[in-house]
This record gives C-alpha cells, sequence and structure tokens, in this order.
C-alpha cells in the first residue's frame, strides 16, 4: 500500500516538472490568459464544491508551493490555509512515530513474578504507597508502571499507605515555588520529520523559561554544557534556588547534578 502511494505521488510529482518546464517556454501574454481562466475557475469551485479530499500527491504539491507565493496572496489563489500546511505536517510526523500496528490491541498482563513482589514489597512495608514501591522496583531493573503496581495492591486487597503528617506535594511546591528550578527535554520535528531536542529551564515561581539548547543528538556532556551556560547567564540568581526537579533520563548524569549547588 505504502509503494503504491509513493509511486502516485512520484508520478503526479514528474507530470507537475514536466507542466512548469512547458510554462517556461510560453509567452507572458498567454501565462496571464491562463492564470485568469484558472482563478475564475477555482472561484466557481469553492462556490460549489463541498468538502474537498485532498490525495497526498496534492498535498505535497501545495506544500512545494507554499513558500514560492506570498503571504497576503493565499486568499486569492490557495486553496488552503497554513494552519492547514502545518495539520498536514503533525499528521505526518504522528504516523512515522505511530506503534500502535506494531502491538497487540489491549494491555499485557503483569508477570506473575512482578506482581507476587509487588505483594511482598506492600505487606512488609506497610507504610509504603505504590510509587514508592514502584520506585523500589525501578532500583532493582524491574520495568513496571506505577498504575500497575497500584491495580496488582486493589486486586491483592492491600489497603492504601496511611496518609503522612505533613504538607502534599501540591503544598510544597507552592510554598518553595520561588526556589524550584526544573529542567527537563522537549522534541519538535522539522520539515522532513527529523527530530530536534530541546533543553529548557524553568523558574517555578515566575514560570520563566530558559533555553538551554537545540541538538539532533543529545548526550549527557551536551546537557551538562547548556547548564554550565545557564549558570553563568542567572549569575547572581543562582543562589536563590534550593532545588533542582528533573526526571530519570540517562542524560542527567552525576556531572550535571554537580553544576547546581541544589537539591537534585
Amino acid at each position: 500500500m505504502a509503494g503504491r502511494v509513493l509511486l502516485k505521488i512520484a508520478y503526479v510529482l514528474t507530470c507537475r516538472m514536466l507542466g512548469l518546464v512547458v510554462l517556461l517556454f510560453r509567452g507572458d501574454r498567454a501565462k496571464d490568459v491562463e492564470l485568469l481562466v484558472l482563478r475564475q475557475e477555482n472561484a466557481v469551485l469553492r462556490r460549489s464544491a463541498g468538502q474537498v479530499r485532498y490525495e497526498p500527491a496534492d498535498r505535497v504539491w501545495f506544500a512545494a508551493l507554499a513558500r514560492l507565493i506570498p503571504r497576503r496572496r493565499w486568499a486569492d489563489v490557495f486553496p488552503i490555509c497554513p494552519a492547514t500546511l502545518l495539520a498536514w505536517h503533525r499528521r505526518l510526523a504522528a504516523k512515522k512515530y505511530d506503534m500502535s500496528k506494531r502491538r497487540k490491541p489491549g494491555r499485557p498482563p503483569t508477570v506473575w513474578s512482578i506482581a507476587r513482589l509487588v505483594v511482598r514489597l506492600a505487606r512488609e512495608n506497610p507504610l509504603w504507597g505504590h510509587r514508592r514501591i514502584h520506585g523500589e522496583l525501578v532500583k532493582l531493573g524491574v520495568t513496571v508502571a506505577p498504575s500497575t503496581v497500584w491495580e496488582v495492591r486493589r486486586a491483592a486487597g492491600i489497603d492504601p499507605a496511611p496518609r503522612r503528617s505533613g504538607p502534599t506535594w501540591r503544598q510544597f511546591l507552592r510554598a518553595q515555588a520561588a526556589g524550584i528550578l526544573a529542567v527537563d527535554f522537549l522534541h519538535v520535528d522539522t520539515v522532513l520529520l527529523k527530530r530536534l531536542y530541546v533543553l529548557v529551564f524553568i523558574e517555578h515561581g515566575t514560570r520563566r523559561m530558559h533555553l538551554g539548547g537545540v541538538t539532533a543528538h543529545p548526550t549527557s556532556e551536551w546537557a551538562a554544557q547548556q547548564a554550565r551556560n545557564l549558570l553563568i547567564d542567572l549569575e547572581d540568581r543562582t543562589g536563590s534556588f534550593r532545588f533542582l526537579i528533573r526526571d530519570r533520563d540517562a542524560k542527567f548524569t552525576r556531572a550535571f547534578d554537580e553544576i547546581w549547588p541544589v537539591r537534585a
């Protein structure tokens, strides 16, 4: 199916390119008349036609011509708007990374040995919640979701852990917002579906975002260097941050944590 679509796109693009070559050898008067005819035909079709469905080859052709026409002329010439082109690109990028067809439908059952280990940890440590148990399993190299741990506890009839005294996580974030700095990786896809990774730092108190850098191949050394650069930019404000929030990404190594005079 994919081969037929690619063959059709190649055929349509070849026809369009040959049409452009023929157009180059025509006189200016003939070109102007043909453009007026096509614009009038386009206006008539817009009034009479309903929803139009574009083939993949049509989308490729419109995307290729989009940069050759000034934006102010789009309303008169183009049958689509810039937002439609962006929507097509988002669908194309999502289809590239869609893995739903490679796995069976439904959630796979939990391995019996993991479920038994979860139940054992919960019974021997009644004050541990499902997230604490999940953290201990991660330390042991067991790959399982926190929601799976909660489901195993519920199926075994184990009540949730009693609530600890003290502030909740949300209360802690609100009280310490001015001293919290968060860091994480974002990703964007280019027109050619090349994935770029963006390192961002966010001040939790002011919601101010600092751009660390953009790269196609992030490494732990690169992330550490971006942290040093931000440390220089903040200057005297560095001492106001007491906590650094990050995930367990392998690119955040010990060298990255040692750069910041805060608790990771």
